[in-house]
């Protein structure tokens, strides 16, 4: 190797030891459609990151690309340092895909020592049942479980193998929350013991509960990149509902308002002061009704975000 290599190699923010999974410039097109643009992403070892956006803003793509499902068309992705597809960085992942099947005629226990088979230093059956929730369930079959108990064999073959990058996609999709909950507390652990953990999700909650770091995409590129409480910041530090006669500009036009909408009979407003927020909407109409304050969430915070001033203030 050339030393003008070596010095570009140091330079290289993708061999960083601590960075499990590494996407950068990345460009793809799915036939006509252009779905990653120069897009950078980079998965940490010891830490959870969520990767969140709406429907089509490329999520998928970009955990496809880094998985090794499919190839970037320019720029590079690699997993470990290496290519995503080789197999020496793809025994070292775990992923839970949110439409992935099970094969219905196999037991759980079955299905989940078939699948430790693949590793070199798998968990005991014993160990990824009770991780997964699952201990009670090891004797039926995959086609008799509930959509949320099939969630959960998903993750039992996602960390049956001691995985360095656990990718969740969905992970709690029709899991009550009680499961829900701990499965958080699963992943957390993985994620305190020095795992890279990568989560989709469309539960906001989810994501604020979990995530060291959130990356916010929309339309193939990064839109926010922060920590869940520098996003909350953002949105301010109240919304506040009510039933009111008060026009949505009028509200906008209100003291510290970062977004205010109509939902249904209701007028929703994000405010940086929620106390003066309030009293500037009972002095334009002291007959307003149902008033509710509360603390501005992750999901205000990527809802501001992503919407255009035009359509926060569409009638």
């Amino acid at each position: 190797m050339h030393s003008g290599d070596q010095r570009f190699e140091a330079r290289n923010p993708c061999q960083d030891i601590k960075i499990a999974a590494c996407l950068r410039g990345v460009a793809k097109s799915l036939g006509s459609t252009r779905v990653l643009r120069g897009f950078d992403l980079d998965v940490r070892a010891g830490k959870v990151t969520a990767l969140l956006g709406p429907n089509g803003a490329g999520k998928t793509t970009a955990v496809s690309l880094l998985t090794g499902r499919l190839a970037p068309d320019a720029g590079t992705a690699t997993l470990f340092g290496l290519d995503p597809r080789r197999s020496a960085a793809r025994t070292r992942l775990g992923v839970m895909l949110q439409t992935a099947g099970l094969p219905d005629m196999l037991t759980v226990a079955e299905v989940v020592r078939l699948q430790s088979g693949y590793y070199r230093y798998p968990r005991t059956l014993v160990e990824t049942l009770a991780l997964a929730g699952l201990t009670d369930l090891a004797e039926r079959r995959c086609g008799a479980l509930s959509g949320g108990q099939a969630r959960r064999v998903h993750y039992a073959l996602a960390i049956c193998g001691r995985p360095d990058l656990l990718v969740l996609d969905e992970p709690t999709a029709t899991m009550d929350r009680a499961s829900a909950r701990a499965l958080w507390a699963t992943v957390r652990e993985a994620a305190d013991a020095g795992a890279a953990v990568l989560l989709t999700s469309h539960d906001l909650m989810e994501a604020d509960a979990l995530a060291d770091r959130v990356v916010v995409m929309d339309a193939g590129v990064v839109v926010a990149d922060a920590t869940p409480a520098a996003l909350r910041a953002r949105a301010g530090g109240s919304v506040i509902r009510c039933r009111t006669r008060i026009v949505l500009t009028a509200a906008l036009a209100m003291p510290s308002v970062h977004d205010a909408s109509v939902e249904g009979a209701e007028l929703r407003v994000v405010t940086g002061d929620g106390a003066a927020t309030v009293r500037a909407l009972l002095l334009a109409d002291p007959d307003l009704l149902a008033l509710r304050v509360a603390d501005a969430t992750l999901e205000n915070a990527i809802a501001l975000l992503l919407a255009p001033a035009n359509q926060r203030i569409a009638a």
